[in-house]
């Protein structure tokens, strides 16, 4: 057990990567109290953090040089392979002692090689994988699922205090991503039961407004698609989970099934649904595979 654990006066958190969950993340912890500064590699976003008064390094060499602790929230494994591994990146700029919390949705392979390569140099490192979208982080009701060591995970409880609902160390290094793409397969194969279900009821001529509040009152429907029920109705699908994202998760769940031997016949369904909608709608929410599937 560590014999203490972080605490506002004192730990200095630098954020990377200011999209749809990082500024959120960077909002929340600025709200809370925490001493925190931010890096993101296209300057659009961090103009936006910066006019609320949270400051915004230079490089991630300056980020790392301020920063006790360092949460990362990137689109892809291509994204956090140039951040953490690239010239100039978090592991060659990080110095011993450091803790580094990287949020991504990942490959394994990826975030196990994070882990090597940051136990070689001194630095303690957790994945620490986010359930739940923009609505839930700024409600602070995310769920965190973290693999790593558990000192380090239970060090940080105080940012976990911050930002989500409950937190789980789910196993050893890259555990918090395998988690993750387990979640994320229900995700992605509920979301299009759930539009096949309003197809059949839209051709059976079931009022499409009684069936979506029929169906949020089931108990056959998760709670995290009530939400989704209210952007159908209402045909708005700006985005809270963006379906490129859910797209490029289905792909890590189907490739990490193919490695391990789990055979996904639904999963498979649901991948190829999302591919078919990333031209048109890769940019709206997850939910936007609805009007496709009814055709």
């Amino acid at each position: 057990m560590p014999t203490s654990t972080l605490n506002k006066e004192t730990t200095r958190i630098g954020l990377i990567g200011l999209g749809l969950m990082g500024s959120r993340l960077t909002q929340r912890l600025h709200a809370s109290g925490w001493n925190i500064q931010a890096w993101n590699r296209s300057p659009e976003p961090s103009r936006a953090v910066a006019l609320q008064g949270i400051p915004i390094a230079e490089s991630v060499a300056a980020l790392l040089a301020g920063s006790d602790v360092v949460l990362s929230s990137l689109a892809n494994d291509a994204a956090v392979e140039s951040v953490y591994l690239g010239p100039g990146g978090v592991l060659s700029a990080a110095k011993p002692g450091t803790i580094l919390i990287e949020m991504s949705t990942i490959s394994p392979q990826l975030s196990l090689r994070l882990h090597q390569k940051a136990a070689a140099q001194g630095l303690r490192l957790l994945d620490l994988a986010i359930s739940g979208s923009t609505p839930a982080i700024e409600a602070g009701a995310i769920t965190l699922l973290a693999g790593g060591d558990r000192d380090t995970f239970e060090l940080c409880t105080p940012i976990y205090e911050s930002i989500a609902r409950q937190w789980f160390l789910i196993g050893g290094p890259s555990s918090g991503v395998q988690m993750k793409l387990v979640v994320n397969l229900l995700l992605g194969v509920d979301m299009q039961a759930i539009a096949e279900a309003i197809s059949l009821g839209e051709h059976l001529r079931i009022d499409t407004a009684v069936l979506l509040d029929v169906l949020s009152k089931t108990a056959v429907v998760p709670p995290a698609f009530v939400g989704k029920f209210k952007k159908i109705k209402a045909n708005d699908y700006s985005p809270e989970f963006p379906l490129r994202l859910m797209s490029k998760d289905m792909d890590l769940v189907m490739q990490t099934a193919a490695a391990v031997g789990a055979r996904l016949p639904a999963a498979s369904v649901a991948q190829s649904v999302l591919a078919s909608n990333l031209a048109a709608s890769g940019d709206l929410d997850l939910a936007a595979i609805t009007p496709s599937v009814i055709g």
